[in-house]
């Protein structure tokens, strides 16, 4: 079988040396050593400078909301997302209002997004939609003439570079998932990049409880701090993530060469460079959809509508908004599997079965 997605383990005795030192220490959580270590290397890595790690990505959204102070009014988000986005908002009780996306970036529409601002609008929480970087110039333009944040959320756009620098400085803050499925992973784990210090150490009291310097709560907080045992796992990943991304964007590399004039991909943009977390590729129609589905299927190979449905026509977020290219795309799109360890004889497999129903 070759699946959608496989998470990336490193080599067991290198993760077992900071298990050790865990084991040596007995200090598991409540921002240890290792933890301490992996923000300051991550941060290195990825060329910020105020990163805070926490439990998972969708914390890491929520815990952003409540340092900017977004607990009510609304936000403008985009639909063509996991179910995470809008979910942090409605769980802070912002409700999102959806803006459509562009039909080659899939990114939220600068245009549409302006269009949705009225007096309750707080926020605005763009996509790096599978990495691409959005329009980050005109959503900086739009959100200082109208007063509003801008919180990214940056869960595959780990390690995109943009105008030679990383995307992940854009914004008030972004969020980055580190999930297990993810191409640089802590198993379960997530983090925020803040634009000014002064917000980083107010979400790091709000991760801890709310606690200030005096263990008093400052704040209303929560329990959203990463464990040494994550952290350990994080740190074991980076130590070879180089040559993973390395191999995964020469993966993306080569289904966009097997598949050229067969599928269309999305249109990356021209100041960033793909990072191959995910292989998605849009279709004539939702019947060949199916019909590729069907045929990887048959032979062993996962896939998956990515991202299906349109969150603007998922009743539950409370903003059943008109968004026409998301609806379409949502419809068209799949995701073909790339993985860490994938190999380009599976690349090829997979591309030959998309071409064959196709035909």
């Amino acid at each position: 079988m070759i699946p959608i997605v496989k998470p990336f383990l490193p080599d067991i005795g290198r993760y077992q040396s900071y298990l050790d030192d865990i084991y040596a220490r007995t200090w598991l959580t409540n921002n240890g050593p290792l933890v301490q270590e992996l923000e300051t290397r991550l941060a290195e890595y990825l060329g910020v400078e105020h990163l805070l790690l926490v439990a998972n990505g969708t914390l890491a959204l929520q815990v952003a909301f409540r340092t900017f102070g977004l607990e009510e009014g609304e936000a403008i988000t985009t639909p063509f997302t996991f179910a995470a986005t809008p979910g942090a908002l409605r769980w802070q009780n912002l409700q999102p209002r959806f803006a459509d996306i562009c039909p080659d970036s899939l990114n939220i529409a600068p245009d549409c997004v302006e269009n949705l601002i009225t007096e309750t609008t707080r926020a605005i929480v763009p996509v790096h939609v599978f990495g691409n970087p959005c329009d980050v110039e005109r959503l900086s333009t739009i959100a200082q003439r109208h007063g509003l944040k801008v919180i990214y959320d940056a869960a595959h756009a780990f390690a995109c570079q943009y105008k030679g620098q990383t995307v992940l400085q854009h914004g008030d803050a972004a969020t980055l998932s580190l999930h297990a499925t993810k191409m640089f992973h802590c198993v379960e784990g997530g983090a925020i990049i803040f634009k000014e210090r002064e917000a980083l150490e107010k979400a790091r009291q709000l991760i801890n409880f709310g606690f200030d310097r005096h263990n008093v709560p400052a704040h209303v907080g929560i329990n959203a701090k990463m464990s040494e045992l994550h952290a350990a796992m994080g740190l074991a990943m980076l130590d070879i993530f180089p040559e993973i991304l390395a191999h995964r964007q020469a993966l993306m590399q080569a289904y966009q060469q097997q598949l050229s004039g067969w599928v269309t991909f999305q249109e990356w943009s021209k100041d960033s460079r793909n990072n191959g977390a995910y292989a998605p590729i849009i279709l004539p129609s939702e019947a060949h959809v199916f019909a590729v589905m069907d045929a990887l299927q048959a032979v062993n190979i996962q896939s998956r509508r990515y991202f299906y449905p349109n969150l603007a026509e998922v009743s539950v977020y409370g903003d059943e908004g008109i968004c026409p290219t998301s609806a379409d795309i949502s419809r068209r799109i799949l995701c073909l599997p790339l993985f860490a360890n994938m190999t380009f004889e599976e690349v090829s497999t997979v591309s030959e079965t998309v071409k064959k129903a196709l035909s």
